[in-house]
């Protein structure tokens, strides 16, 4: 068990804590704040238990100088203060004099946040290839750390693993102990049935994910673009779909290892054809029997949606991860609505998105409140349900069990 923020004594103590602001921007304004708002819990409980509080996240890629202007993180730092109802300090550096005086001028109960984190990878990657030097450094700005960032506990980076391997305190706070609870327990302890909706465009991309589910869960729903290799696998033509060819094997050998589990493996039976990747063209519905050669598949069709509706019915657990179809396209959008709806339907079920633009479909349909929990990771997520340990996790402190030993 790691050490959750309750176990730490923040009293009067610079408390390092290394959140997941990276929220989407548009002309210098917010667009979803869902990652500000789940951090809250724990910044307040910091402040409220009189922790002298430095915030600190990455957000977006930082690759040239001219990117720093569009993703520094001021108006993050301008949004949280209205959300909390009181000050937030901004420093515009991420090391050097100004940063350490305005750290020593915080008070009990006060709060600062300084630079995009990733500011640090324009010289050598210092950031994201967890540059000791920057790591050592940052973890003596502070006498204690504290991970909520889950969006990025996939990735051993300086401002997380680099300043929990430096530090004599460290641990998670409530986001992250959330996401562990909710995903790791679907994964590893969940009510039955679990069914997994997985979409999205590569099979590539959700291969661990698949072959871990495949060993945890009841069902196993298939769409999105990786549908297509799949069918290919089942020897149906595709049309010009979306195609992974060197995938089709592994595809195969997935079909075959569900059935050999016992596992329901569902793929759609109807999909929604064009013949360009736009929203304004000709389009059609048909069997996936029935896909013609020009033509590709560019969502899931009504009987697919039913299909998978029907199927989840008594669901006691279900994880979705990725969209069913081009979902940024009004035109193939009804198939991830319509599984989402589904889902936000299910009485007495634990329901559970893995971050990225499943969340994001939610969010925007209006359905966030329908689910157990949506996770804040899209990456992170998906790693855990593929059963890989997150070093932004592991790198935390241990709890002690009190009784001597060195657990």
């Amino acid at each position: 068990m790691k050490k959750l923020i309750t176990d730490l004594d923040l009293n009067n103590k610079k408390v390092l804590m290394r959140v997941d602001f990276n929220v989407p921007m548009k002309d210098g304004k917010i667009t979803d704040e869902n990652r500000i708002i789940q951090a809250l819990p724990t910044i307040k409980y910091a402040l409220e238990h009189n922790a002298k509080l430095i915030l600190f996240s990455h957000l977006g890629k930082v690759k040239a100088e001219e990117d720093k202007t569009s993703k520094t993180l001021a108006p993050v730092a301008k949004r949280l203060a209205e959300v909390l109802g009181k000050p937030v300090k901004f420093v515009p550096e991420t090391r050097g004099a100004e940063l350490e005086a305005a750290i020593a001028e915080l008070k009990d109960g006060e709060i600062l946040m300084f630079e995009n984190t990733r500011f640090e990878d324009l010289d050598g990657k210092k950031e994201s290839k967890n540059d000791p030097e920057l790591g050592k450094y940052w973890a003596s700005l502070g006498d204690v750390f504290v991970n909520d960032a889950f969006g990025t506990a996939h990735r051993a980076h300086a401002s997380n693993v680099g300043i929990a391997s430096n530090i004599k305190e460290s641990a998670v706070g409530f986001l992250v102990e959330k996401e562990i609870n909710f995903i790791g327990g679907a994964v590893d302890n969940p009510a039955r049935p679990l069914v997994a909706i997985l979409g999205g465009a590569k099979v590539s991309d959700k291969i661990g994910v698949i072959e871990n589910l495949l060993d945890k869960a009841d069902k196993v729903i298939i769409g999105g673009g990786m549908m297509f290799t799949f069918l290919k696998a089942q020897g149906k033509n595709t049309g010009s779909s979306l195609l992974e060819e060197d995938k089709v094997e592994l595809a195969a050998s997935l079909i075959a290892k569900a059935e050999e589990k016992g596992v329901e493996l569902i793929l759609p039976v109807d999909t929604v054809v064009a013949k360009e990747f736009k929203n304004d063209t000709e389009f059609k519905t048909v069997s996936v029997d029935g896909i013609e050669d020009g033509w590709m598949g560019l969502d899931i069709g009504e009987a697919s949606i039913k299909l998978f509706a029907d199927t989840l019915v008594g669901a006691k657990t279900v994880v979705w991860n990725g969209p069913m179809g081009v979902f940024e396209m009004e035109n193939f959008a009804k198939g991830t609505i319509g599984v989402c709806k589904a889902i936000a339907d299910l009485a007495g079920a634990t329901t559970i998105i893995g971050g990225g633009d499943s969340a994001a479909a939610a969010i925007q349909l209006g359905f966030a409140d329908k689910f157990s929990h949506i996770s804040t990771g899209g990456g992170a997520s998906l790693e855990y349900l593929e059963g890989k340990p997150l070093p932004g996790v592991e790198a935390i402190a241990e709890k002690e069990c009190g009784c001597g030993c060195s657990h």
